[in-house]
């Protein structure tokens, strides 16, 4: 192994969900290693913005507008790509949403937006963009889960993003499974508690925050970075004997 196995240099690769938070740290990181990204997000202001910062420190990007819970959308977007440019080297599926709500008391519609986000985009990309990977035969695909999907975690009520991310998982595997012949790769990342703009709302609900600290070992958040590199290690050919894996970055926090 090289440092080269590390590096994704003129590799066509599309981040969902990019325009900030671990999403725009993984195009960033991405991008840093060679890659052509494509930052795709439905938030056209901040994903353009996100493409631009990306250019202007030395890489290769390009904004489009995405919203991974329209088939419409996404199959616009791989056909658009696929047409321009053949099948995509890497896809990362970060897009994603959480409703806090106790589940009798969680509305319908909050529960299909978790699930039509995080679990349907992650299926409609995989699919949209994955049926060109395996024509070509070879790709690498990242779907971004969460400890959430391994175990419940509290004292914050998510069933629905829960589920979700236990979906990915599987997912993630059965993909992994049946595109394994075809040269393509598929695999997970699941994040612990990581300081976005998201997370870092939890600070506001002192419960919340001090039991996500006392239950990590590391005794911190991480950071969009550290999840970023762990994507870097899946796409890139480093990890070219590893397929239906969920790989836990959490400081330890799913060990106890």
């Amino acid at each position: 192994m090289s440092d080269a196995d590390f590096r994704l240099d003129g590799k066509r690769t599309v981040v969902t969900g990019a325009a900030r938070g671990i999403g725009r740290a993984i195009a960033e990181r991405l991008a840093r290693a060679g890659a052509d990204v494509v930052v795709a997000d439905r938030d056209e202001a901040e994903g353009a913005a996100a493409a631009e910062a990306i250019v202007n420190a030395g890489g290769k990007a390009a904004f489009v507008a995405l919203d991974v819970t329209d088939p419409g959308s996404v199959a616009h977007v791989a056909e658009t790509i696929h047409r321009r440019h053949g099948a995509v080297d890497v896809l990362v599926n970060n897009a994603g949403i959480v409703r806090n709500a106790p589940a009798a008391e969680m509305s319908l519609e909050d529960w299909k937006s978790v699930i039509d986000i995080d679990l349907g985009g992650v299926f409609l990309c995989a699919q949209a963009f994955g049926r060109h990977m395996v024509a070509a035969g070879r790709g690498a695909m990242v779907n971004i889960s969460s400890i959430c999907g391994e175990i419940v975690v509290h004292p914050q009520p998510q069933a629905s993003y829960n589920a979700a991310k236990a979906g990915v998982n599987l997912l993630t595997k059965s993909l992994a499974v049946e595109w394994a012949q075809s040269g393509v790769r598929v695999n997970a990342v699941a994040p612990g508690y990581v300081a976005t703009e998201l997370t870092l709302r939890g600070r506001s609900n002192p419960e919340w925050f001090d039991t996500w600290m006392r239950m990590t070992p590391m005794r911190r958040l991480g950071e969009p970075g550290e999840i970023a590199n762990a994507v870097l290690f899946l796409a890139a050919d480093a990890s070219s004997y590893i397929t239906g894996t969920v790989l836990t970055v959490d400081g330890g926090y799913t060990a106890l």
